[in-house]
């Protein structure tokens, strides 16, 4: 177990390592016993943050001709599917260089735009760095003058793969190897933009000009009722709709239309760009301040502000016959917030809904990308 901590709300979370860290560490052991003859207990890996692992090595296997060795992922204080499970990799000698492959349980790329090719292993670009320089430190500390090849694998990889974004992402029948430091920081913040970043960059790669982005479940289900093929090509920012912006500005997309329940895409109305309850909250408020300029009773906005969830606040608008009319300034005060998150950049707008009164409000640039998004992908 790796012994370093960092402190995060208030709480001292363990660090742990990644996939690609396994990958390295079992693959030179591995390597380590095909020039030497003796499995080593433990290998020691400088990853790309700077940190050093000495990682335990397990479930050794091997003869003359290759060498096979385990390390297990450990998570840290992560929420991580994959903590405790075994990576594997195997080592065979070949005249040069280093040729990385997958096995059991390694997906493949199935759509362009990810860190690899399409058909090849979704072993990415950093693990592939840290498995080479791994085992060529062993080439040159035993004078070996040949090269590795290097197969990496997971037995439970395909079952997990369907626990995960994988097939949606285009990855199929297995996991990813990867990891751009080398460590797993718990709750990371980079690492869920960076999963946002690679589904964008497919979907740039598809040919896709104006993106959809929306926070979860709810804006893909009602994606798939109201635009055409758009849940399918969507991306799920999850609270980081700042961060969604800054990366289709980044990979040249036209526009960004926003859809998302109210309660998250309220906190737009308050230029809140990351809506996650522990940065910002402010929903009552804006709606509040909504209603009071739609010209709400005075009883109505002192019962919104006892509300603990939007949909109760937004009962009381009904019922004080101002709820289209607290809308329409809603949608003024998002689109012009998000006009000047992108600063004339990208267009961008929103669509607001809620699971119990459908649609609610549409920005004034939300409803021209709507006609865009829905002829482009009508024709997808």
């Amino acid at each position: 177990m790796l012994d370093r901590y960092i402190s995060k709300g208030g709480q001292k979370l363990r660090l742990g390592y990644t996939t690609g860290s396994c990958a390295a560490g079992a693959a030179k052991a591995a390597a380590q016993k095909l020039i030497s003859g003796i499995f080593p207990d433990s290998v020691f890996i400088m990853t790309p943050k700077g940190i050093g692992l000495e990682l335990d090595i397990l479930d050794k296997t091997g003869g003359e001709e290759y060498a096979c060795c385990a390390v297990e992922k450990d998570g840290g204080d992560d929420p991580d599917i994959t903590s405790g499970i075994y990576v594997y990799a195997s080592a065979e000698k070949i005249p040069e260089g280093v040729e990385i492959v997958g096995g059991e349980g390694i997906g493949i790329v199935t759509k362009a735009g990810l860190d690899r090719p399409v058909g090849d292993y979704a072993i990415n670009t950093v693990p592939r760095k840290m498995i080479t320089a791994a085992v060529m430190e062993i080439a040159e500390l035993f004078e070996y003058r040949g090269g590795f090849k290097i197969t990496v694998f997971v037995p439970v990889g395909a079952e997990l793969a369907k626990k995960t974004y994988n097939p949606r992402m285009g990855i199929e029948g297995g996991i990813s190897i990867i990891g751009t430091s080398g460590i797993v920081e718990p709750m990371s913040t980079a690492a869920l933009i960076d999963t946002i970043h690679a589904e964008a960059s497919m979907r740039k790669a598809e040919g896709i000009r104006n993106l959809i982005i929306t926070p979860g479940n709810y804006g893909e289900s009602f994606l798939s009722e109201h635009i055409k093929y758009a849940a399918e090509k969507s991306v799920k920012c999850s609270n980081y709709i700042g961060e969604a912006l800054n990366i289709a500005i980044e990979l040249g997309f036209e526009s960004v239309l926003i859809v998302g329940h109210i309660g998250k895409l309220v906190k737009l109305g308050a230029g809140i760009m990351n809506t996650h309850s522990a940065e910002a909250d402010g929903r009552i408020d804006v709606l509040v301040t909504c209603g009071l300029l739609a010209g709400c009773s005075r009883e109505a906005l002192i019962e919104i502000t006892k509300c603990a969830v939007t949909d109760g606040a937004l009962e009381i608008l009904k019922n004080d016959g101002k709820l289209s009319e607290t809308m329409d300034i809603l949608c003024q005060r998002v689109q012009y917030y998000l006009d000047a998150k992108v600063k004339g950049r990208i267009k961008t707008g929103a669509v607001i809904f809620s699971n119990a009164y459908g649609l609610l409000g549409v920005t004034e640039e939300g409803r021209r990308l709507m006609t865009e998004i829905s002829e482009e992908y009508g024709n997808g």
